[in-house]
């Protein structure tokens, strides 16, 4: 028998909830046999992991940028704070400039800045001279097979580049 080396893999928890699912369903005698194919929790379930992960990445990179400039005025620190009463919306804080990361509905993240004179705005994006929108939309779509993705304006995103872009654009915003 060969050995399966489980880090070949990038994602195996589905598998333990499934046999954790069967292991409860013996012991209770519920049976649910659609619980896969409910797509507004495998939503809140992706929304939830989204939010997390982008908030874990924009914790690691601040505490980074917040260490570089330890050794100058501490004052200009930023802070990541837990919106109170919600799952697990978050907001960057520096200079009375917030970015708040909230899920709308299990489908829809929004990502916008609140500044304490200028109102709600969004980040500027490359091919736009002023932002147009109040706030971006990360939007969920369900692909095949129940295959979720999160999009921007209709097309995929990923965490790492879109951490470094808000991030970016909050630390030129607040530095004012």
């Amino acid at each position: 028998m060969e050995f399966i080396n489980v880090n070949d893999y990038q994602n195996v928890s589905w598998i333990e909830s499934l046999a954790l699912e069967e292991v409860n369903m013996e012991e209770s005698g519920i049976i649910r046999f659609n619980d896969h194919l409910n797509t507004q929790a495998l939503l809140e379930e992706s929304s939830l992991n989204f939010v997390n992960k982008l908030k874990d990445r924009f914790e690691f990179y601040v505490s980074l940028f917040n260490q570089h400039r330890s050794s100058r005025e501490n004052t200009r620190a930023i802070k990541v704070f837990r919106i109170s009463n919600t799952v697990n919306d978050f907001i960057l804080f520096r200079n009375s400039l917030k970015l708040i990361i909230a899920r709308r509905s299990p489908d829809v993240i929004s990502i916008g800045f609140l500044s304490n004179n200028g109102g709600l705005f969004a980040a500027r994006l490359a091919n736009e001279n002023q932002s147009v929108h109040s706030i971006h939309e990360i939007k969920a779509h369900v692909g095949p097979f129940n295959n979720i993705t999160w999009r921007f304006q209709g097309e995929p995103v990923e965490i790492e580049p879109m951490v470094k872009y808000y991030l970016t654009e909050f630390i030129k915003n607040s530095s004012r």
